[in-house]
């Protein structure tokens, strides 16, 4: 062990992958290198170890990848979220109040929408459903007459009746003008089934934020109305006596929304919008902030894209005082605010587990004491370039290389060298590379050229998991998510790469990183031990991901684990739900596999006809195509 390994601690881990600074006080590195999770912020006394729970998820018999679900999470997001307006309300004394409604399209899955519905009761916190599909899994899910739902997106007949009828059953169910069509039909039917609607309008602010959903917010953003729509839409309920009915002002500036001040110019023009309908007579209730309230992912606080540079108790006190500003200037009472908060509330709730398979290491093998007599010229101009290698002529040795290097390929390509002779020439060229590698690592400027060696000369680790399944947003649109190794952070990591996962497609990768304020190409890990697993996590991925999930080289749902922390330190497995068998996605595209099953059935019993196989062996080989269908779509231990 040399003298950097002995001083390697638990601490400079956690500083290494910033635990502190993306966890929220929530996780945080044992004494014996486990990442532990705690239900309390930063209070680990009786936190648990996340190696121990895959253990126990392995010891149940369920493989990787596995996400992980953690209730106590979201428990605590949903508390932080709506005590934290509360404490501004009393603190300024608004005289108004706050209602939540997560929206569905964030995470979908039933057990998520029923654990908010379920822990957010006690503030009656309700959802928001965006399709006529969100809508029947909403009326099904929620049963709190004092919270909201709030109806959104396109609509149809169908959509309008089924919020109307939700009324009738004494839901605050309301119905937000998207488009100015959609108002003639909800009068119509609402006159039909005998309906008094709580309506809302959508506007289009001209305030806009920064980021990756900018185009949400503006005067060209897909959904809403403009300012002489919404005039329109007061007239015409005015025409049909039904001015009354329009309750709620909704907007929103888009998701993960970096920068406070951009919250709150929002705010304060729709507030100027809020109080301009009340003069024109609606009855106005409600003003629906939307989403935005962001999640700091790479824990820089900053206003980058991955960030916030704002706490969930400043963001609160700020809406309350933006609104306030305006309305008193105007004399109108406060409303209840609501928030579409979604991300913020599921994101940490989640956390990807998946074991490295296999690692690719660039490295050189190393050569002998002397080249062979007979070793080509262009083979011992790189040797020699390589023997010469100083801090002081790295730039002139690295292009000497490149040409050399060239040479020796222009020469296997025209037949002058062996294949052998080649391999010689590259493994030169590559122990070259590694050497200036070295030579340039604490330097504190490169030239251009040089930049990219560190990277080019780093491991790939082979994961079990899918990009495209698990981690859309990182793929399509560059979301950093916080990845570290779970366990063996008492060991310094000595290594540094890129993970890639098992689909066959060159952008099932992992290779952006989060480092400081900025992006690393890489990441170190710890080297892998022969029969021993390697355990890595992905953190803030419960908003969006299982939602946008890709059936790419058909890898399907991973195996859902839901644990709850107990007040001991103990924890207890509350839910479980099996990944997709290969039989499952296989009919998600439209595969019959009885018929699969028959055909192969015949292909087998032709190839005992022909003699190329025994009935024996027919039983087994069918034997493992049933197997495999039934089997998990990832790679199994």
């Amino acid at each position: 062990m040399t003298q950097e390994q002995e001083k390697w601690t638990v601490e400079r881990s956690e500083r290494l992958y910033r635990v502190r600074e993306w966890g929220a006080g929530f996780f945080g590195v044992s004494e014996n290198g486990d990442l532990q999770v705690t239900a309390r912020p930063d209070d680990f006394s009786e936190a648990v170890s996340i190696p121990e729970i895959i253990a126990g998820i392995q010891a149940r018999g369920l493989d990787m990848p596995v996400l992980l679900r953690i209730e106590n999470l979201l428990d605590t997001q949903i508390t932080l979220l709506n005590e934290s307006f509360l404490q501004a309300m009393k603190k300024l004394a608004y005289r108004g109040s706050y209602l939540g409604a997560y929206p569905i399209k964030v995470n979908q899955q039933q057990q998520v929408v029923e654990a908010v519905t379920r822990h957010g009761r006690r503030y009656h916190h309700g959802l928001e459903a965006g399709s006529k599909a969100e809508l029947i899994a909403a009326l099904g899910m929620h049963n709190d007459p004092e919270a909201v739902l709030v109806c959104n997106g396109y609509k149809d007949e169908e959509f309008v009746d089924l919020a109307l009828h939700a009324v009738q059953l004494g839901f605050q169910c309301v119905l937000v003008v998207e488009m100015p069509n959609e108002l003639p039909l909800i009068i119509e039917r609402s006159k039909a089934l005998g309906v008094k609607p709580i309506l809302g309008v959508r506007a289009k602010l001209s305030s806009q934020a920064t980021g990756q959903w900018a185009e949400s917010g503006g005067d060209r953003s897909i959904f809403g109305l403009n300012a002489t729509q919404i005039i329109e839409v007061i007239d015409r309920l005015g025409e049909a006596n039904m001015l009354d009915c329009l309750q709620l002002l909704h907007y929103h500036l888009g998701s993960q929304i970096p920068n406070i001040r951009e919250i709150r110019a929002g705010v304060a023009e729709a507030s100027r919008i809020y109080a301009g309908l009340t003069a024109e007579g609606a009855g106005m209730r409600y003003l629906d902030l939307g989403g935005g309230l962001a999640v700091d992912y790479d824990g820089t606080r900053t206003s980058l894209s991955s960030s916030r540079n704002y706490s969930v108790h400043e963001y609160c006190a700020d809406v309350i005082e933006g609104v306030m500003t305006v309305l008193d200037e105007q004399g109108v009472d406060h409303p209840t605010i609501i928030t579409e908060s979604g991300r913020a509330l599921v994101a940490y709730y989640s956390v990807l587990l998946l074991n490295v398979v296999d690692a690719a290491r660039f490295e050189p093998e190393p050569l002998p004491e002397a080249l062979p007599e007979d070793t080509n010229i262009h083979i011992r101009h790189l040797h020699e370039t390589m023997l010469a290698l100083t801090r002081d002529n790295v730039q002139e040795s690295f292009n000497d290389a490149l040409y050399y290097r060239d040479e020796v390929r222009q020469a296997f390509n025209q037949g002058i060298i062996s294949f052998r002779e080649r391999a010689l020439g590259e493994n030169v060229f590559w122990l070259t590379v590694r050497t200036i590698a070295a030579l340039t690592r604490n330097l504190p400027s490169l030239p251009l050229e040089l930049e990219g060696l560190a990277r080019t000369l780093s491991d790939i680790y082979y994961c079990n998991f899918s990009v495209f399944q698990s981690l859309p947003d990182a793929w399509a649109i560059h979301q950093l998510f916080p990845v570290m190794p779970v366990h063996r952070l008492d060991e310094e990591p000595a290594r540094e790469g890129s993970l890639a996962d098992i689909t066959c497609d060159c952008d099932g990768k992992i290779d952006r990183f989060i480092e400081g304020a900025g992006v690393n190409r890489t990441m170190a890990l710890h080297a892998l031990k022969p029969l021993e697993e390697y355990y890595l996590g992905v953190f803030l991925v419960g908003a969006y991901q299982e939602t946008l999930g890709d059936l790419h080289n058909l890898f399907g749902d991973t195996n859902v684990v839901t644990v709850r922390i107990l007040e001991n330190g103990k924890y207890d497995f509350v839910g479980e739900l099996e990944g997709d068998t290969v039989e499952d996605v296989l009919s998600y595209v439209e595969y019959d596999t009885k018929a699969l099953l028959t055909r192969f059935r015949e292909t087998a019993e032709a190839s005992v006809r022909k003699g190329l196989i025994t009935p024996a062996q027919r039983r087994e080989i069918l034997q493992a195509y049933r197997n495999g269908l039934h089997g998990y779509t990832y790679l199994e231990r």
